[in-house]
């Protein structure tokens, strides 16, 4: 769980006035004022330092402009990631691919050769006209 940022901490809104800032603080620190309050004093004084902290930083108009633009930091998305794909190139087959190629060649003229060859020896007719063409002589 993230901390609680500073605005968080003295319940007020990022568009606080100083005086909204001033009553809050005034509110909170009777509560965590380790002499007015229930709580163990070790967490009192904690507590009650980090709310001294928090009105400190945003009471100063200068270090709290420069703690909302931190904060603005803090909490925007992370920038989209970018993926740069290589772009494609042409290039020349290689050794290995000339000689696939040759081998796939080499086996499609095989299979012609041998299937022509097994229907010649057999004597069946390479070409065979459909029933319907009709010969003029």
């Amino acid at each position: 769980m993230p901390a609680p940022t500073l605005y968080q901490l003295l319940d007020v809104s990022a568009t606080a006035s100083a005086d909204d800032l001033r009553q809050a603080f005034r509110l909170l620190s009777k509560r965590y004022h380790p002499d007015t309050t229930s709580m163990p004093p070790p967490q009192a004084a904690a507590a009650f330092q980090r709310l001294q902290q928090a009105y400190g930083v945003l009471s100063d108009p200068e270090a709290r402009r420069r703690y909302d633009s931190q904060l603005q930091l803090e909490l925007a998305p992370p920038p989209a990631l970018v993926v740069q794909r290589p772009l494609p190139v042409r290039r020349a087959l290689s050794g290995g691919e000339w000689l696939a190629l040759l081998l796939l060649g080499l086996a499609v003229l095989f299979s012609l050769v041998l299937g022509v060859g097994m229907a010649w020896m057999r004597g069946v007719e390479l070409v065979q006209w459909p029933s319907w063409w009709v010969e003029m002589s």
